[in-house]
């Protein structure tokens, strides 16, 4: 009996000393998550900002090239009332 006591007495420490440890990785786990939710939000806001970065340059890249297309379109416009310029004056 003094044996199974004994026996049980140390399991009991054994048992609560693993408890602890295991309560102090959890822990520290915890502190890891914690600390890994904030890069991960950190990660998402910058990531947002590249988007909405992207978003405007890709915005402004469009209406860069409409305005050069107008652009376009008034040089070929102006070319062509010099063409028929060049031609009544050279027809006289």
């Amino acid at each position: 009996m003094m044996k199974a006591t004994k026996l049980s007495v140390v399991l009991l420490s054994a048992g609560l000393a693993v408890g602890c440890a295991s309560r102090s990785d959890v822990d520290a786990l915890r502190g890891q998550v914690d600390g890994l939710k904030a890069e991960i939000s950190s990660v998402k806001s910058t990531a947002d900002e590249a988007l909405s970065a992207a978003q405007s340059a890709e915005a402004k890249a469009s209406s860069a090239e409409a305005a050069a297309r107008r652009a376009a379109s008034a040089a070929e416009e102006v070319n062509a009332k010099l063409d028929r310029g060049f031609r009544k004056g050279v027809m006289k």
